[in-house]
């Protein structure tokens, strides 16, 4: 998990502070070190990391902080802010032109994952009502073109190609006027990357800009190059000039130093974030709750945006009437569990909980028991999703080596569905007690009102 090796140090740091029921100004300046050290080694820039912590020390001994009463919470609020403050303080929304489409040039090195991305961020538009159009400029990368039709098809979004042979300029000139002509809103042009920066590089980039007048230019950088992916990201902003920037691999064991640094040091701010390898493993970034996140106080908010997307309001109405009538049945367990797997991985998803991250850090959470389920449920006939009671032995016997598991397997999920059912008739029942007492009182407060007439 991202930022995993820092909150604990950072958590480590906290403690020491909250075992003290005062603070004195040494107290201060010594976790402050300990902060320092631990963004140094999660491979935040010097000059970052030193700037960071003396601005948190001045704030925190201040007279305010000092005299409070829990003047350990008040220096995590501090750094909590500051933290914000150092990935950009606000939240910075993709540019939208005034007369569409919007064009957007995606560059980077090689291999930082920017023809996937393309795609993700064509992806997340679609999703919110645009057309977007992805142009693929890079004649030099094997097999590239064909990488951005793969994922452009997986997105559900067109791809304009010309071919190896063709020159990236007129394939970018072109793809825009597409566009135009078509009704799409959105233009993301894949141009080539480089194993280094070079000359060649900047200025086929330089000439594509001033071709297409790009409305925003997004810089790709992989985080697990760590301090190098910043010094990247200075040289395409002084050389081409960037907009803003895209973080992937953030999920992977990276230390996050390029997340930390990378707004402070080019001034551009993160717009997006990739969290894995699906084409919908992409978040907005934005920098409050990635702080939350780093000191170990969850992302409710991101949580809740992610299951308003995997969950529709007309099958949580119906799913809630189920419950409540205690109609709930193995086919409403599949949808569920395939509206979970939308939402990403699990421990991610229990990562976002407050406290829960420090909690399941070291737990080995299987990812496929999920997979496990849905193959019995699968295994099943549709009378006997539909009535789990029917299942009696011979059946499980079927049903384990359609699924190619166990019969205890089978009696585990069936013994878990009970106890589901269970707390949804206890929830139903104790509705209709709060409905009956409501009604009670709602007639003694009638009949209270006809005595005192």
């Amino acid at each position: 998990m991202a930022f995993e090796g820092l909150s604990d140090k950072l958590d480590l740091a906290f403690k020491k502070l909250k075992s003290k029921g005062s603070l004195t100004e040494s107290d201060v300046k010594e976790a402050m070190r300990e902060v320092r050290l631990a963004l140094l080694e999660a491979d935040v820039s010097y000059k970052v990391a030193k700037d960071f912590t003396q601005t948190v020390t001045q704030r925190a001994i201040g007279e305010k902080v000092m005299e409070s009463l829990t003047p350990s919470q008040m220096v995590i609020k501090i750094v909590n802010e500051e933290l914000t403050a150092l990935m950009g303080g606000t939240d910075s929304r993709l540019a939208y032109a005034a007369h569409p489409p919007t064009i957007v040039m995606m560059c980077g090195l090689q291999g930082s994952g920017k023809t996937t991305h393309c795609a993700k961020i064509a992806h997340y538009l679609k999703g919110q009502g645009h057309r977007p159009l992805l142009v693929a400029c890079d004649v030099y990368r094997p097999a590239a073109i064909k990488q951005l039709q793969i994922v452009g098809s997986q997105a559900g979004v067109a791809v304009y190609e010309r071919g190896t042979d063709a020159d990236p300029r007129d394939i970018a000139r072109e793809g825009v006027q597409l566009a135009k002509d078509k009704g799409y809103d959105y233009v993301f042009i894949d141009t080539a990357g480089r194993l280094q920066i070079d000359e060649l590089l900047m200025q086929e980039l330089r000439d594509i800009k001033e071709l297409v007048h790009p409305h925003e230019i997004l810089l790709v950088i992989d985080s697990m190059t760590g301090q190098d992916a910043v010094n990247v990201a200075g040289t395409f902003n002084s050389d081409l000039g960037v907009d803003g920037l895209v973080l992937t691999k953030l999920d992977g064991d990276t230390r996050g130093g390029a997340a930390l640094s990378a707004k402070a040091i080019t001034g551009k701010p993160i717009k997006f974030v990739g969290m894995g390898e699906k084409i919908t493993d992409l978040d907005v970034f934005h920098p409050d709750r990635m702080a939350s996140r780093i000191l170990g106080m969850g992302d409710m908010l991101s949580l809740i945006e992610k299951a308003e997307q995997a969950f529709d309001d007309r099958q949580a109405a119906e799913l809630e009437a189920k419950m409540r009538e205690n109609r709930f049945d193995m086919n409403d367990l599949l949808a569920q569990i395939d509206s979970i797997r939308k939402m990403g991985s699990v421990k991610d998803l229990l990562g976002m909980m407050p406290g829960i991250n420090k909690q399941i850090k070291d737990v080995d959470v299987d990812e496929g028991a999920f997979n496990k389920i849905e193959a019995l449920i699968n295994s099943m006939t549709p009378k006997e999703r539909e009535k789990p009671d029917i299942i009696n032995p011979s059946r499980k016997k079927r049903i384990a080596a359609g699924a190619g598991q166990r019969v205890e397997d089978v009696n585990r999920l069936l013994n878990q569905f009970k106890q589901m059912q269970k707390m949804f008739k206890q929830l139903s029942q104790g509705d209709k007690r709060q409905q009956r007492s409501a009604k009670m009182m709602k007639k003694n407060s009638a009949k209270m009102k006809k005595r005192r007439r």
